[in-house]
């Protein structure tokens, strides 16, 4: 485990990132918790009291890392934006997330759509499946699933899937 501390910062512009709020971590202090490591990967330990699990470091670039906070964990910290951290972290490399089995039988229907699927990076699998168990109500679970299919169906990333429906911005 390392312990460090760092400060609550939050992307003013950034792409996609424009609005996070996140902990910067070092290439050094990410060469402690994952040797050489270039891609994203699950951290477990502590940030404060707060007790974590499976959450991913994010590359930056140059070797180094943010850690996002979701507004869950800000509320459990009561912490925001410029408020100083500790963080106790290792590398959680038991962390898996598994399919769910309604998932897994609606992709089976046709084993092309369970093929695309399982040739997603495992991160965009994970997307999928945790917006899938993220629905609070059978029908909303149900409408996700059948988007899923249909995004498998022409070959669709998560991305492409969410924002199809949309309505496009006018330049």
């Amino acid at each position: 485990m390392i312990t460090f501390k760092a400060e609550i910062e939050r992307f003013a512009e950034m792409g996609e990132k424009t609005g996070w709020t996140y902990v910067f971590i070092p290439q050094a202090i990410a060469n402690q918790i994952k040797a050489d490591c270039r891609k994203s990967f699950r951290v477990k330990g502590q940030l404060d009291q707060v007790e974590i699990k499976g959450m991913s470091l994010v590359p930056m670039g140059e070797g180094d890392f943010i850690l996002a906070l979701n507004g869950t964990i800000r509320k459990q910290l009561r912490k925001e934006m410029g408020a100083m951290l500790t963080l106790v972290l290792e590398e959680d490399a038991t962390f898996k997330i598994e399919m769910p089995e309604d998932l897994e039988l609606c992709l089976s229907d046709e084993p092309r759509l369970l093929e695309s699927f399982l040739k997603l990076p495992k991160s965009h699998q994970n997307w999928y499946i945790n917006w899938v168990n993220a629905a609070k109500t059978e029908p909303t679970r149900t409408k996700r699933l059948v988007r899923i299919v249909n995004a498998m169906d022409k070959g669709w990333d998560f991305g492409t899937m969410m924002r199809d429906g949309r309505p496009r911005e006018e330049k």
